[in-house]
């Protein structure tokens, strides 16, 4: 019988003398939920709710379940690159090329020889001696990033050899306050070249800073002279340096060591500059030339002697090591 029969049979009024009709209840839909007359109102908003919290804990461990840091945004082009893809490209851009910072700890990795290296002067820690507070104090945070990065300075320096060539290397770390030069960077960069005179050994340095630190104020500015003194000696000696102007090094370290040593080199689309480009812009009033303080922008104006890629770095640096040997003889 259809739906439409069960509806008229319905409408229609009883023959005298029938029993009434047994009143039909509807039938719920599909999908719909039913409260049965026996059952408490509270059980079943009981039951709701934890129906809620259940479809709670699975959307969270999904979200646990996906490990962080799988994949990074490129600065230049903004395409999205597997973190895995670009470590075994040295951190370099597959798409446009762009040279990502890398740490002292990596940029050791990609350029020396396996088990090469031997660092000096590690113990070597700053020390707040203008009691320097921000939102804390300064020695409180050269703590928590030595204990968080496993070292104690922005520099690292020591002794490798790339493709058997020994050298003293000192690298600056971004990741530890900017890569700031400090007492103690200064101090190691004059160590490292006195590390070269004495074993008469190319003293090869990279660079990624933000400049002077600031929590140092005048203390830090001296670095520079300091350090502009010790290369000068190196060379005075017959010695010989290279720096490598990576991205970014800006302000005091700009304006000492790096631009002192015999031959200046740069990673491509390296920012190299002492103010930022905003501020010069700012100052000056007027736009500024397309790739202003990029390493590309320098080679023309002669403030860099060459621009050498990631993947390239290891053979150009074993060719001018080579060739610096001869300065000691």
């Amino acid at each position: 019988m259809s739906a439409e029969s069960n509806r008229a049979a319905a409408a229609a009024p009883s023959p005298p003398g029938a029993p009434p009709a047994a009143r039909r209840t509807p039938e719920p839909h599909a999908g719909a939920s039913t409260l049965s007359a026996d059952e408490p109102k509270d059980d079943a908003e009981k039951k709701a709710t934890q129906g809620e919290d259940a479809s709670r804990k699975r959307r969270l461990w999904k979200k646990k379940d996906m490990p962080g840091g799988l994949w990074l945004k490129c600065e230049s082009c903004n395409e999205t690159i597997f973190r895995k893809e670009l470590e075994e490209k040295q951190m370099v851009c597959p798409q446009c090329g762009f040279h990502f910072t890398v740490s002292a700890a990596q940029r050791i990795e990609m350029l020396l020889d396996p088990g090469s290296w031997d660092e000096r002067f590690s113990e070597l820690t700053g020390l707040d001696r203008l009691e320097f507070t921000d939102k804390v104090p300064y020695s409180e945070k050269l703590a928590k990033t030595a204990e968080r990065l496993g070292q104690n300075e922005a520099l690292l320096c020591g002794f490798g050899s790339i493709e058997g060539q020994k050298l003293v290397l000192a690298i600056l770390d971004f990741k530890f306050m900017g890569g700031s030069m400090g007492e103690v960077v200064g101090e190691k960069i004059a160590l490292a070249a006195e590390l070269a005179m004495t074993h008469r050994l190319p003293l090869v340095i990279f660079t990624s800073s933000g400049g002077a630190r600031m929590h140092e104020g005048m203390l830090s500015l001296m670095q520079m002279a300091k350090t502009c003194a010790a290369l000068h000696e190196l060379n005075r000696r017959g010695g010989f340096s290279i720096c490598v102007m990576t991205n970014p090094t800006t302000g005091g370290v700009t304006a000492s060591f790096a631009s002192v040593c015999d031959l200046t080199l740069a990673e491509p689309g390296a920012l190299i500059g002492f103010a930022g480009p905003r501020v010069i812009a700012t100052t000056l009033k007027q736009e500024l030339p397309k790739g202003f303080q990029r390493a590309e922008f320098l080679i023309e104006k002669g403030q860099l002697d060459l621009i050498v890629a990631r993947h390239e770095m290891r053979s150009k640096l074993k060719s001018l090591i080579l060739f610096g040997r001869r300065a000691w003889a």
